[in-house]
């Protein structure tokens, strides 16, 4: 069946590459600049490198949105196959993506049917609204009733995420209203979470296994029991604490399969290695 709509989005969304092709995706890339190199992940980049060059470097590289040709070539790319492109991309007061596909948008295609959507959140919950819009064009829905469905999630959306460390979010400007506990950050570990599209503070407790277990407390009083929560858990670098936080989840809400979503480089370079966190809709 030929789709009226195809999807774009960028590595922001973490989805696997497997995912992305059979569904013909196309994904723009975040960019991750290490002192004079520039490298577009996912393609110039492997994570377990990228990894390796950021425990390493005195200073957290610079991230910055896909370049505007970059989504000129996937929005060509796909307005071969379908009349309108859904691009569908992490908020907006956390990174540029959106402002860049606007740019290209109109610059190159003012009279193509392309909606750029700003989700207000990132990784695991823009995972679960690209799928989620992927699925319902595949089933020939029309590019109104899809815009109007994410629509519909962007307000249900809560992610909530444990850092090892502030450091990360700090240097790299994105750690919005939670500046507030820095002075306090060595006697504190906080439980963060994304609220209207920016990095806020939820708690704070005083150990890391105990923003641990609030975490996973936070979401079992929460997350409804039922399918369309969406519920996923997220990871940089800390797999198997991922795989225990899903494995606990699992078991208190009576879901059988709750993805596990590894953070992009981008969000890896802001949250830091060893973050993880909890999406789902409420």
């Amino acid at each position: 069946m030929t789709q009226t709509v195809r999807i774009v989005t960028d590595t922001t969304a973490t989805l696997p590459v497997e995912y992305t092709r059979a569904h013909n995706i196309e994904v723009a890339a975040q960019i991750v600049v290490f002192g004079q190199e520039t490298f577009f992940e996912g393609k110039t980049i492997a994570f377990d490198e990228f990894l390796r060059r950021l425990k390493q470097s005195p200073e957290l590289p610079k991230t910055a949105a896909p370049q505007l040709g970059d989504f000129v070539s996937a929005y060509n790319a796909q307005l071969e196959h379908a009349k309108t492109v859904l691009s569908i991309h992490p908020s907006s007061e956390v990174s540029g993506t959106v402002r860049s596909a606007i740019a290209a948008k109109e610059s190159e295609f003012p009279n193509a049917d392309i909606r750029i959507v700003d989700t207000r959140t990132v990784g695991g919950n823009l995972a679960t609204m690209v799928v989620a819009a992927t699925t319902w064009a595949e089933q020939g829905i029309s590019a109104d009733e899809i815009v109007a469905g994410l629509n519909k999630l962007i307000p249900r959306s809560r992610l909530y995420f444990v850092v090892a460390t502030l450091e990360n979010l700090q240097k790299g400007g994105r750690i919005g209203g939670a500046s507030a506990l820095i002075g306090t950050a060595l006697q504190i570990k906080p439980i963060l979470q994304l609220k209207d599209g920016r990095v806020e503070p939820l708690e704070k407790v005083r150990t890391h296994q105990r923003a641990l277990e609030r975490l996973k407390e936070l979401v079992v009083e929460q997350c409804p029991r039922s399918a369309d929560a969406f519920l996923c858990v997220m990871q940089a670098d800390a797999m198997p604490l991922a795989e225990k936080i899903a494995a606990d989840l699992s078991k208190a809400l009576g879901f059988a399969n709750i993805p596990i979503y590894s953070m992009s480089a981008t969000i890896t370079t802001h949250a830091g290695p060893g973050t993880v966190g909890v999406g789902f809709f409420v």
